[in-house]
């Protein structure tokens, strides 16, 4: 059974087929868990859970879920109980935030483009997503050098390590755990990557309409992107052949930005998730995913 997962504040995320839960670590050291059911639109709708269209979904829910786990996070935490979310404040929380992306990912790029020194479509389209390519990348560094941020990453670097050494089968023993990467081919970072790139391919291709167009058609294309991004990603994550490893680097080198190595006691918050969500019995032999975990960290550290 796969899992994912999600960094939260003094905490970590967890979500598997039938539950998601949340594991926080109180200012009095004590860790706290909040269970509950996934309760997909997938498994009402069987249609949402077929390629393409799942990645769409799974988008959707994660932005969902993640935005509650970080609320719940924050009250565990320690934060004043004003600051916890509402669904209301969720919702509103939610919009700003798929408006700022629009805005600082569509609107601005495609609005800078009109200054390239071209008027060739196809090459003004590849200029505007490069120009987006680079302005995702500034933005990760900078949060990356945002102190406060600094444990946040590490509680992702605990997760990685930890979903790597349950699907290898292994105790999950601090110390155990420790020994796995990082750098997880199925992490979020990647898969922002791959839209990235994604969209600079299928975007190449529409054109150049007036500024209005142009930013629509990027938003009402943002579900194909992101479809033909999870399967991609979906498909490096199980792979085992050298050459896609080889291809998923750059989303594994942006890792080294967004996770740090977690000492013990995260560890310890990321266990307790994953005990939460655990249902079924891993069945691929241990080793296959501990040569796997090796693999990537090599790969990030020898390029």
């Amino acid at each position: 059974m796969n899992i994912g997962g999600q960094a939260v504040i003094e905490g970590v995320m967890m979500r598997g087929a039938k539950y998601v839960a949340t594991a926080v670590r109180e200012p009095s050291g004590e860790i706290c868990v909040k269970k509950g059911p996934v309760n997909s639109l997938g498994d009402k709708y069987p249609i949402l859970k077929k390629p393409f269209l799942r990645g769409v979904l799974s988008l959707c829910e994660s932005l969902v879920i993640g935005m509650r786990s970080l609320s719940y996070s924050a009250k565990m935490a320690g934060e004043d109980e004003d600051d916890k979310l509402s669904d209301k404040d969720m919702a509103v929380t939610i919009f700003v935030s798929i408006a700022a992306a629009i805005l600082l990912f569509v609107v601005i790029p495609t609005a800078a483009a009109r200054f390239f020194p071209t008027n060739d479509p196809f090459y003004m389209n590849l200029g505007e997503g490069i120009l987006r390519l680079a302005i995702f990348l500034i933005y990760i560094y900078g949060i990356s050098k945002v102190k406060d941020i600094h444990r946040v990453f590490q509680y992702h670097g605990a997760e990685h390590k930890t979903i790597f050494a349950y699907e290898a089968g292994v105790p999950l023993t601090p110390e155990n755990i420790q020994k796995f990467s990082r750098f997880h081919p199925r992490c979020g970072t990647s898969f922002l990557l791959i839209v990235m790139l994604v969209s600079i391919v299928i975007f190449a291709f529409l054109g150049w309409p007036d500024l209005i167009y142009r930013i629509l058609s990027r938003v009402v294309l943002l579900p194909v992107v992101a479809g033909v991004s999870y399967e991609i990603i979906r498909f490096s994550g199980r792979s085992k052949n050298p050459l896609v490893h080889i291809a998923i680097l750059p989303g594994l080198w942006l890792q080294r930005l967004t996770t740090k190595e977690p000492d013990a006691s995260m560890i310890e918050v990321a266990v307790k998730a994953v005990e939460a969500v655990v249902v079924e019995t891993q069945e691929e032999p241990a080793k296959a995913y501990e040569e796997k975990s090796s693999s990537f960290t090599q790969l990030v550290d020898n390029n």
